[in-house]
C-alpha cells in the first residue's frame, strides 16, 4: 500500500483487484487496473497533487520552452490578471513584462 492510501484506499484496491482476478484478468493486470482505479478517485477527490498542473518548468529554461501549464502557474504566482484567457504567446509577454 503507497504511504498516501488510507484504510478506504486499500479497501477498494482489494475489491477492484479481485473483482479483476474473478474476471479473468492476470495478477498483474488487475493490480494495475485497481492501482489506477485507486489513485483515480484519490486525484478526483483533491487527495493528490496533479504534477501538470503545479508545475513552474525548470528555471534555467527560456519562457518560450516552457509549456502553457507552466507559464500559467508561473503567471498566477506573478499575480498576472486575465491569466486564464491567455495563449502561450500571451503569457509569455505578460511575463516578460
Amino acid at each position: 500500500m503507497p504511504d498516501a492510501w488510507n484504510d478506504k484506499d486499500e479497501r477498494q484496491y482489494q475489491h477492484v483487484k479481485d473483482s479483476e482476478r474473478h474476471g479473468g484478468k492476470s495478477a498483474g493486470e488487475a493490480e494495475e487496473i485497481a492501482a489506477r482505479t485507486v489513485n483515480k478517485h484519490r486525484r478526483e477527490e483533491g487527495r493528490t497533487p496533479n504534477k501538470r498542473t503545479q508545475d513552474t518548468g525548470n528555471p534555467n529554461r527560456a519562457l518560450p520552452e516552457l509549456s502553457r501549464d507552466e507559464l500559467y502557474n508561473r503567471a498566477r504566482q506573478a499575480g498576472v490578471k486575465g491569466r486564464s484567457t491567455m495563449s502561450k504567446a500571451q503569457l509569455v509577454q505578460a511575463l516578460e513584462r
